[in-house]
């Protein structure tokens, strides 16, 4: 297997409207994240992945992007930026930026220009149509709810949009809006920037005569999902975007490409293919869903088994083939701990648990702010407290639907992907340390008892085991090339594995819930002389590792010989 630096490295993503206020406007900004670099340093980890900052309308968060070479004025400036990036060079970690290509925001001079007439010459560079029969082209339905397309009175034509009405999409088979694409990718290399993870990079290409999806009730049902997410032509695009920008830097990419299984992911990540280091994958996210997409809201209790199979197939298929990107958190997901771990009675313990086997599986792990520390899912209790375009169109749509509130706040409670955005908490002052001002988000009630001042001082806690992690990571190769082997894969409670690189072998134990279930080990790992790297419980004396009694969300790493 060839060894890269982006597989070796940790990355730590940062919301950065969430991460720390300089200015006390409520928002964060990028002289807050320069203020934090040495906090990432001590924590041990290679690049930092910052959420879109370029100029925006912010309706979407700043993924609907106004100008891609400025910076959102919230944020600070382009000065700003390089001071930032001058710092995270200095301290030896790298840069990974969030990049949009799929679509835009609506006040984007290429969009303005492209809705003042059919003939203008940049309405090719988005997505338009004709309606047909009174209505819009075709019954596509947005990632926000509603129909994909916005009518526009002036050109008595639809615009497309994936995702909010505000974010027209681009048009990839438009040879101009590539070369503009492209060479603002490049400028931002030139920059010195390390990296990028592409949102929604599955969709840029849409099939072709834009057909209607089935009727889901029918059994050859085609979902619209699938006539915009993974198709061939994406292959070729990215392929071109590599050879013709990227191959040029020593650089990571990521790709945000939901909808696919490890097999269909090669296709983007395999060795040979010259398209993305490695990709997210979506799977281990409805797991707790009814179905995928819209259906994250109606919830159904996750199933170990499943967990096990999912990431199994995962790390087995792309092991030598290509590579994974391992996450629980996100911006756009609840909070781990909250959701596969318990965040009441053993937060700090199922927390450390989750991050074992994060830190653990081949590929390349991924903190999102505010999980070194347990973060949990936000306390609101009203709408009003919620900011995500997603989530209020989620609770409108259902209102007018007749959904009772107290149950519709309870699927948003559970789902919203403010979860994630509430404010960074630093320590037990007002606003948890984030502002000196009002946030533009209400910070989560727990600041006083969680909160990175507390934790950097607590010897024990999440924060300083995950800096245990890191630097395991770095010590044993074993961690980050071994190939993976699932043992116990009917165990309901236990997830098990081995990880081996020549002579080396790592062995994981994770109890995922707070029973205290015996662990007993295959006739293959009996009898080795296990080394304990890390653990989140004491050792209990007298205990014997072949038949082990494992406490409420324990997690034990042993080295041993092949």
């Amino acid at each position: 297997m060839k060894e890269r630096w982006w597989k070796e490295s940790v990355v730590y993503q940062i919301y950065p409207v969430s991460f720390r206020d300089t200015n006390g406007d409520g928002i964060g900004d990028l002289r807050g994240i320069t203020s934090k670099l040495d906090y990432l340093k001590d924590l041990g980890v290679d690049v930092i992945w910052v959420c879109p900052i370029y100029k925006s309308p912010n309706h979407d968060n700043g993924y609907d992007i106004s100008d891609y070479c400025d910076i959102m004025k919230e944020f600070g400036t382009m000065e700003d930026f390089d001071r930032m990036l001058r710092e995270i060079h200095a301290r030896g970690m790298k840069l990974m930026m969030d990049l949009v290509l799929n679509h835009t925001s609506d006040e984007h001079p290429w969009f303005l220009e492209s809705a003042l007439s059919k003939d203008n010459p940049k309405r090719d560079y988005y997505i338009w149509r004709k309606g047909k029969n009174d209505g819009p082209p075709n019954n596509w339905e947005s990632y926000f709810s509603g129909s994909v397309w916005e009518y526009d009175a002036k050109t008595d034509e639809y615009y497309l949009h994936l995702y909010s009405k505000h974010q027209p999409d681009l048009n990839w088979e438009n040879e101009t809006v590539i070369d503009e694409l492209h060479n603002m990718v490049h400028w931002w290399l030139k920059k010195g920037v390390d990296g990028f993870r592409f949102d929604a990079i599955a969709h840029i290409v849409k099939a072709q005569g834009f057909p209607d999806a089935s009727n889901p009730y029918n059994t050859k049902t085609v979902r619209a999902y699938e006539l915009f997410s993974n198709l061939e032509k994406v292959h070729t695009l990215l392929q071109n975007l590599n050879d013709k920008v990227l191959y040029f830097y020593d650089i990571m990419t990521v790709g945000e490409t939901s909808g696919l299984g490890p097999e269909q992911a090669l296709d983007y990540v395999g060795d040979t293919r010259r398209e993305l280091n490695m990709v997210f994958q979506f799977e281990h996210m409805f797991l707790d869903a009814m179905s995928a997409g819209s259906g994250k809201w109606d919830y159904k209790p996750w199933n170990l088994l499943d967990l096990k199979k999912v990431m199994s197939l995962w790390q087995t298929v792309l092991h030598n083939r290509g590579w994974n990107a391992n996450y629980l958190n996100n911006h756009d997901q609840p909070r781990s701990v909250s959701r596969f771990g318990n965040d009441g009675k053993y937060r700090v313990e199922s927390a450390k648990m989750l991050a074992t086997f994060i830190h653990t599986l081949e590929g390349t792990p991924y903190i999102y702010q505010g999980e070194e520390i347990g973060m949990t899912n936000a306390d609101f209790t009203s709408i009003e407290d919620y900011r995500d375009v997603e989530t209020l169109n989620f609770y409108q749509e259902r209102m007018l639907e007749g959904m009772p509130e107290e149950e519709l706040l309870q699927k948003i409670k559970r789902k919203s992907r403010d979860n994630a955005r509430t404010p960074m908490q630093w320590d037990d002052s007002e606003h948890g340390g984030f502002t000196t001002g009002t946030p533009w988000i209400k910070v989560n009630g727990n600041y006083k008892d969680i909160n990175v001042a507390k934790a950097v001082k607590d010897p024990d806690s999440i924060y300083h085991y995950y800096r245990k992690l890191i630097a395991l990571r770095k010590e044993h190769k074993v961690i980050v090339y071994g190939e993976y082997k699932l043992l116990l894969p009917l165990h309901p409670e236990i997830y098990a594995y081995t990880r081996t690189l020549e002579e080396d072998g790592l062995l994981v134990l994770l109890n995922f819930f707070d029973e205290e279930p015996v662990c007993e080990l295959p006739d293959d790992i009996r009898g080795k002389e296990l080394e304990l790297l890390i653990s989140n419980y004491q050792p209990q004396p007298g205990e014997s590792i072949d038949k082990l009694k494992l406490r409420p969300y324990e997690a034990r790493v042993y080295k041993f010989k092949v």
